[in-house]
């Protein structure tokens, strides 16, 4: 191989070494939710994390609430719809084989924490917290997630800026250093049109943590422009396994085979975009040789013609 082309082979082999380590940091974080689609049944519980790391997720993330500690005792007195919601309560019991299928499954867990208590019962098990937009107010809740050390996600759908401020104060002075609040329209599902994706760019702005998008379009092409377009370090979205779960029938979950291709495109296009190096790519090396040559016009490079021989037919 002539000197010009080791050495180019070289600086394209550093850059794409730099290129492996660096582009990971910069695809956004894909969480799947499984909310209350588990049915309190372990096996499906399992089965969201198996089908959540089959899709290319980096995260599952399940809920940790108590009806009785998540709404007032007079609307639970007044509503039927609300008391029923007890079947959708996440076995506390479950949190450590769900845990451990997802250290098997290389994919990170994490869970909601909706009262106080629950952010220690979490603690041995999840990887990060998520706060959902319903807790944004609740400075105790946040307090204690940043305590924790832990990287903490908190969703903002139906806050104005300045609650959203107040609450990314609450939790840096409580000492969280990893912080990622996701711009969110808390309607299930929401219309695209009223996805309001630029706000991404705008809670970054505000606040200078890591923003990102928590879906309920359940539009590809929202999703996609939020990472293009606004840059969404993370992703969420409700996921289903089959179109039986409890939440289902809202229209705001995903099923696999729907996420996955638009996770899969997502990386790709997000690869193509390369490190900025302008050189022959590894693919194209050999092609370089047989180049018209500068003193006559004819491929290939006059060197490679003194040397040819045909292949052997």
């Amino acid at each position: 191989m002539p000197l010009v082309n080791r050495v180019l082979a070289k600086a394209r082999l550093e850059t794409v070494k730099d290129e492996e380590s660096a582009l990971p940091q910069n695809f956004p974080l894909f969480i799947a939710e499984a909310s209350s689609n588990h049915a309190q049944d372990l096996f499906r519980a399992l089965a969201f994390v198996d089908a959540s790391a089959d899709a290319g997720c980096d995260a599952v993330k399940f809920q940790l609430f108590k009806i009785d500690r998540m709404f007032a005792p007079e609307i639970l007195a007044q509503s039927a719809k609300h008391r029923a919601r007890r079947q959708w309560e996440l076995p506390v019991a479950q949190l450590a084989p769900i845990a451990a299928r997802c250290k098997t499954r290389g994919i990170q867990f994490s869970c909601t924490p909706f009262y106080l208590e629950a952010v220690a019962e979490l603690a041995p098990y999840v990887d990060f917290y998520k706060v959902a937009s319903y807790e944004l107010l609740v400075a105790p809740l946040l307090e204690a997630c940043a305590k924790s050390a832990k990287p903490v996600v908190l969703s903002t759908g139906m806050a104005t800026m300045e609650e959203i401020v107040t609450a990314a104060n609450i939790l840096k002075r409580a000492g969280a250093n990893d912080i990622t609040l996701l711009h969110c329209v808390s309607a299930y599902p929401t219309p695209a049109s009223e996805a309001n994706l630029s706000a991404i760019a705008s809670i970054r702005d505000a606040t200078g943590c890591k923003t990102g998008w928590s879906d309920h379009t359940r539009r590809p092409a929202v999703i996609e422009r939020a990472v293009h377009r606004w840059g969404a370090r993370a992703v969420e979205f409700h996921l289903d396994l089959d179109g039986e779960g409890a939440e289902y029938a809202s229209g705001h979950c995903w099923l696999p085979q729907e996420i996955a291709p638009v996770i899969a495109r997502i990386r790709e296009s997000l690869i193509a975009d390369g490190s900025g190096f302008k050189g022959p790519q590894p693919s194209e090396l050999s092609d370089r040789d047989w180049r018209a040559d500068p003193m006559d016009g004819m491929r290939p490079l006059r060197h490679i013609r003194a040397a040819w021989k045909p292949e052997a037919a």
